[in-house]
This record gives structure tokens, sequence and C-alpha cells, in this order.
């Protein structure tokens, strides 16, 4: 609920209350000065004389309730104008403070983050922190990642200040030039026993062996958090309740071992820890885990469900199919992005349960690996017998491979393959490298049970817009040049191929990117 909410509220609760007023002799009273009569706030007419406070309709805990709704902004300018909220105000749950909510709008917006304005900001944390009563905070929350000049003093007091037994939620995001130690003290002695949801970013964090006051912590999530293996072992521990884990960019973590214990954990993600090695988890429960990076060792229990792998100097095709059905044998959904490419292993080992199946070759410049064969992709396909939807998303900014319209060689195929289970497939960059266009022709030929199949010629996850007003991502020259061939590839190698029963969908670059000439 907003403020202008609450302000249509108030009126509202006003309006009853004045409609049920009568004078002892029965005539509707007339409330000349309802300005001055307010629901939640006693005021003076002129000549002095105090009115009697009429009072809301609704019982102030209702109010207060209402109130611990509003956002930071809202409730401070609500307690301005009214008792009860100021009341409240001094119990306010949800302490989240945000540059953005507590400085001149145009200023955040500009991005004028001078040091004057970081100083207020301190000072407005500060005033609310001390003037606040420490009973029933349920969420703190410190985003002030855009303060570079801020004391570590500020910071230990305003954590004391706020973190009291009873809190729920608590969240610390500082700038990367902070040098800031969290006190674990600060969890102890009951005080950190209700927590359930713990956000840390750049910051020295150091739970020692014995460290168990997380014992109702549900998600965990660390960004740039100076934190080793053996330190979170000790956190993990004892935190019995963890669903989620996220760690992002934790540089000190070269091992990462979940624990049995963790019976609640259904969702892990790893993203851009340099220097890790190895993840391990014997966690029973998990069934989602997301991993960014290089090249490590992964062991799961057979609970996973749903793998998102994103490597870098990986091969990672290779790696999912010769690894994965006997390390996740129950992986019901598989999204796998790799700049590398190589031969796809031909074993027995199947994706007895895979359901869908996500493969993006991604490069960051230049063309994707000219000599990758596309069609090779059947045997993975092949692997996958309950397969029912397939993305494949090629994403480059110039195309190398041998075009099919510049070959004039018969298009291969491979008889003996059938996927009988996929009804979707979508290729996301769709162009006119031969080996692309025989993929696609394969699929329409043994994909029985096909019914949809998109045909993307813009390699981006971002689309532009027909819209007069909007602006064109910027999509390489080279690849419009690209689009317009493959257009001309589909028309002579693949409409005549699919089956009435299939809906096929072409997406062409908007129509000013298409207007760009060789």
């Amino acid at each position: 609920m907003g403020l202008p909410a609450l302000q249509r509220l108030m009126s509202m609760q006003r309006d009853r209350r004045h409609r049920q007023i009568q004078p002892r002799n029965g005539l509707i009273a007339s409330l000349d000065k309802r300005k001055e009569l307010t629901c939640l706030q006693e005021d003076k007419p002129p000549g002095g004389k105090k009115l009697r406070r009429l009072g809301p309709s609704l019982p102030e805990e209702i109010w207060g309730h209402i109130h611990s709704l509003l956002s930071l902004r809202d409730a401070a300018r609500a307690a301005c104008v009214s008792h009860t909220f100021l009341r409240s105000w001094r119990c306010h749950p949800n302490l989240t403070f945000r540059l953005e909510t507590l400085v001149d709008e145009n200023q955040y917006r500009e991005n004028k983050i001078s040091d004057e304005i970081s100083i207020d900001l301190i000072t407005k944390i500060d005033h609310i922190l001390k003037n606040h009563s420490g009973i029933g905070v349920k969420a703190l929350k410190l985003e002030i990642h855009d303060v570079a000049n801020i004391s570590t003093s500020y910071l230990n007091n305003w954590l004391g200040l706020g973190v009291r037994p009873g809190i729920e939620e608590l969240a610390l995001s500082l700038h990367y030039d902070v040098e800031y130690n969290f006190p674990c003290s600060i969890l102890l002695g009951g005080s950190a026993n209700s927590i359930r949801n713990l956000n840390l970013s750049c910051c020295v964090f150091r739970p020692m062996a014995g460290f168990s006051c997380l014992r109702s912590l549900t998600s965990l999530e660390l960004y740039e958090v100076h934190i080793t293996g053996d330190e979170l072992s000790c956190l993990l521990s004892s935190s019995f309740a963890l669903e989620e884990l996220i760690i992002m960019d934790c540089d000190e973590i070269i091992s990462l071992n979940i624990p049995y214990l963790l019976q609640r954990l259904n969702r892990l993600v790893l993203c851009e820890c340099e220097n890790l090695e190895v993840v391990k988890s014997k966690a029973p429960n998990l069934s989602y885990f997301q991993y960014t990076g290089g090249v490590v060792e992964l062991s799961f229990g057979d609970t996973v469900r749903d793998l998102n792998i994103l490597g870098s100097c990986w091969n990672l095709v290779h790696y999912a199919r010769a690894t994965l059905p006997q390390m996740v044998p129950n992986l019901e959904a598989l999204d796998i992005t790799s700049s590398l490419v190589g031969d796809i292993p031909v074993l027995p080992d199947k994706f007895l349960h895979l359901k869908h199946l996500c493969i993006s070759f991604m490069v960051s410049s230049g063309s994707f690996c000219p000599g990758y064969d596309y069609l090779s992709l059947v045997f993975f396909l092949d692997a996958c017998p309950s397969l029912e939807t397939f993305t494949l998303c090629v994403t480059q900014d110039r195309m190398e491979h041998d075009s099919v319209l510049g070959d004039s060689s018969h298009l291969r195929q491979m008889p003996g393959h059938c996927h009988g289970n996929i009804k979707e497939v979508q290729i996301i960059g769709f162009c006119s490298a031969k080996s692309m266009v025989e993929l696609t022709c394969h699929i329409l030929g043994n994909a029985v049970s096909l019914q949809y199949l998109t045909l993307d010629t813009v390699c981006y996850d971002m689309r532009c817009s027909d819209s007069k007003t909007s602006t064109c991502i910027g999509v390489n020259k080279h690849m419009i040049v690209e689009a317009h061939k493959t257009l001309l590839a589909v028309k002579r190698y693949i409409l005549e191929k699919v089956p009435s029963t299939v809906e096929l969908k072409i997406v062409e670059p908007c129509r000013r990117c298409k207007a760009v000439k060789t």
C-alpha cells in the first residue's frame, strides 16, 4: 500500500465518522472545519480551543499494520502528520535504506552522488536507527553500495541497533572500496536465531567453528564476500533450515562441500568464484544447480532435476554428454552455455528423464567456431529419449561457417535417428550455415511429434522493436546481411520440408535493421 492509497483510506474513514456524529437534539451535526478534524491528528481551531480528538474508527493496531506496509519514505511522511503513525514509526518493522529512497530523486536519477549527499544519507540513516525503539524489527537492509566514504563505526552501530531478537531479514550491500569486517558477534546472543534471509555484499565474513546461531536461515546470498570454504562450512554446518544458497564472486573459496545435514537445500547458485576447483554436494533434496565459471570438479546426488552451467574455457557439451547421465540420472532440464566445442561421444548412457534441453554457443566477438558441425548435435538428441523441448542458441557477430547457399552438394542425412517425443524446437541465431540447415531438416524429418519450430535470425537475447519511437539494439551489420541470406536459405531448403502438422515461426530483424544493405 502506497501513501496515496493510505490517504484515500483515511479520507473514507473521516467521511464515515462525519456521517455518524449527531448532536443530542437528533439533528445531523455540521463539521465546517473538517480539515482540522482528521481521524489521525489533533488540531486546535481558531480561538485556541482544543477540539476533542475523534480518533480512528479502526483499532490502533490495524493502523500500525497499515503503516508497516508503507515504504520507508512514505512511512516517515505519514509519521510527520499523525500521532498514531509516529508511535508506530518508532517500531517500524521494515528498515530498508537505499540511496534512491533517502536522497533527492533528481540527483539520484542524474547519478550526482557527491560527498555532501553521502554525508546526508549517513546522517539520515543514523538518525532513524537511533530514534527507533528496536522493537518489532523484521528486516534491516543497508543497501548503500553507492557510498564509498562511510566509517565502519557507523556500520557497527547500525547493525547493533537493528539486529534484535525477532529480525527475519538482514542485508548489507557496501561499496567495493569500503573495507569492512562483518562483526559475527552481532549474530550471537540470540539476536540472529530468527534470521531467515541473510544477504552480504563486499565485506569480510569470518564465521568460526561452533558458529551455530543461524538455525532459522532459509536463504543465504554472498556477493564479493571474503570467506573461505572452511569458514562457509562452519556456517552451513548448523543451518539446517537452508533452502537456497547463492555465492557470487567469492574468490577465496577453493572447495565447496554441501553436507547431507542440509536436507531442505533445493537451490544452489555459484557464479564466477575465480579459484573454485571442487563442488561436492550431499544435500539429499538439491533439485536446481546453476554454475558460471571455469572448469571445476562436480559431484552431486541423484536428486538434481534442473542443471544450468555456463562454462568458460570448458567444452561443456562433451562434458555433459560424457559425465552427467551417470552423475545426475534423474535430470529433467539441462541448460549449458559454452564457447568451446568438440566431438560428442557416442555412449550407451542416456538422459532417461531429460525433457528440456538448451544448448548455447556464445562468443564475445567474431564468429563461433567455423569448423563446428551443428548436425553432430543429433548424437546428443539421441541420448535424450524423453526430450520434449530443444533450444539451440548461437551468439556471434560474424558467420564464417560454410553457407548452404554456396555449396552445391546435397544436404547430408542421418537415417535411423528418431526423436519421438520432441514437440517444440527453437533455434536462436539461425543462420545459413550448411550444417545448421541440415540439423533443421533432420529434425523436421525425424521428430514425429513436432508441433512448433521457431527459427530466429537474430542471435541476441534482446530484440529490436518495430515501434517508431524506439531504437535498435545495434545488431552487427554482418549479421543483418547474414539474416537476408538466411531467409533465402529457409525458402530454398526448409519450407518445403515443414509438415502440415508443424507451426513454423520465422523471426526476422526489425524493419529498420532489414533496411541495412550489403
